[in-house]
């Protein structure tokens, strides 16, 4: 799990390519739970938390650039 302050030093490509490998991460954990083959099923409830946690980042970043 990542944190927030680990999140804000990220420049902004290195957030969306973040956010890009979250969501894959995401789809192959729910493909695996829906094949009865994950093995952690609070892993979902994580990653889906650090794509809210990088969106949000990204968000704050891009109301501070206006």
């Amino acid at each position: 799990m990542m944190k927030a302050n680990e999140v804000r030093k990220m420049s902004a490509s290195q957030l969306e390519g973040k956010l890009v490998e979250l969501k894959k991460d995401l789809f192959q954990l729910r493909l695996q739970h829906a094949t009865n083959q994950l093995e952690n099923p609070v892993r979902i409830n994580e990653v889906k938390k650090d794509i809210a946690r990088v969106k949000t980042i990204i968000r704050e970043q891009q109301l501070a650039g206006q």
